[in-house]
């Protein structure tokens, strides 16, 4: 295979995202084409996108051919209904987070892969990519600074937009949290206790925030999270992790700082494409990569539904102010 044709599923600004980061940085692929039912929209992220066709299903698309593999980057709600087109269709397969918006859906896309006896869906937890989370994982698992004893993380954004809801507080954006320790720790969240801090004032009426969310995993990691979406003065991740003999912080903002009229300051990032973008970048070149050798590798659908289990917990915790428990189905042959 020369080049791998690669079908986008959404337009948005992740997945218009994804369309430029193929044609003009991934090596061995190219982006056969946007499937949006905005047609305008579509247009657009093709614009710069040469060769590509646009189509307003998946179905279409495949039934047109072209296709070697596909992307999904439409909103969550969606992704079910496509994973099952490509599962049908025996396409390889990368979807966004989250696999899908609770766990009973992803669990039905988990029995779907099952069924065909092998996998090839991954689950786009691109932080697993990110160099200094990649860091801290291998130091975690070294113990060379003895054993890990706890995790601080603060999740940032300036704002949202207008269909961000008050359980997405969980569901979109802890959810990046859930996966992450999970993989630092190698072990699942038992229990979410989620905590309000004193309401932002200025966040939006339908928002109940910012949140202190703490995991507990099944190794006895505790894991808070402070997550704020209305901070306004930029994008941020941070991650400072406890041992028993340092302490090590991950996401410290990089680049220069000025020094002038008794000032000093730099810039932050002002969303997730910047903050992350290597990440994503070699996110999606280990998935063409692998997929061109007809092998899947990173986060399986089964981790997609730990996490969406978990979400399920986090939401119930929210709305109860309760610790609650996270309750998980076993795990199928094909993921043990």
């Amino acid at each position: 295979m020369s080049e791998l044709k690669v079908a986008v599923v959404g337009a948005g600004m992740m997945g218009a995202d994804h369309v430029k980061r193929i044609t003009q940085r991934i090596k061995g692929a190219q982006v056969s084409w946007i499937i949006e039912p905005d047609l305008a929209r579509a247009q657009a992220a093709a614009i710069d996108t040469p060769g590509a066709k646009v189509a307003a299903t998946l179905d279409e698309a495949i039934n047109k051919g072209d296709i070697d593999a596909v992307l999904i980057a439409s909103p969550g709600q969606f992704h079910e209904a496509g994973m099952m087109t490509t599962l049908k269709a025996g396409l390889p397969t990368l979807c966004e987070k989250p696999l899908t918006p609770d766990p009973e859906s992803a669990l039905r896309v988990v029995e779907a892969e099952q069924a065909l006896g092998k996998r090839f869906i991954q689950v786009g937890f691109m932080r697993r990519y990110d160099k200094e989370y990649m860091e801290l994982h291998d130091l975690i698992a070294a113990k060379s600074m003895g054993e890990l004893l706890g995790l601080r993380c603060q999740h940032r954004n300036p704002s949202v937009q207008d269909s961000y809801t008050n359980s997405m507080l969980i569901t979109d954006s802890v959810v990046h949290e859930i996966d992450i320790v999970r993989y630092l720790t190698g072990s699942v969240i038992k229990a979410i206790e989620v905590k309000h801090f004193r309401r932002n004032s200025t966040a939006p009426e339908r928002l109940n925030e910012p949140i202190l969310a703490l995991l507990e995993t099944e190794s006895g990691i505790l894991a808070d999270v402070e997550m704020n979406v209305s901070v306004k003065f930029g994008y941020q991740v941070k991650t400072e992790a406890l041992f028993e003999n340092g302490i090590m912080e991950i996401g410290r903002t990089s680049g220069s700082t000025k020094w002038q009229n008794g000032k000093f300051g730099g810039e932050e990032h002002l969303s997730y494409t910047t903050r992350f973008n290597d990440a994503y970048d070699f996110e999606i070149q280990q998935w063409v990569n692998s997929t061109k050798l007809g092998q899947v590798h990173g986060p399986s659908v089964w981790d997609g539904y730990l996490v969406a289990a978990a979400c399920k917990a986090g939401v119930e915790a929210m709305e109860t102010g309760k610790r609650v428990d996270v309750k998980y189905e076993k795990a199928l042959p094909l993921y043990k």
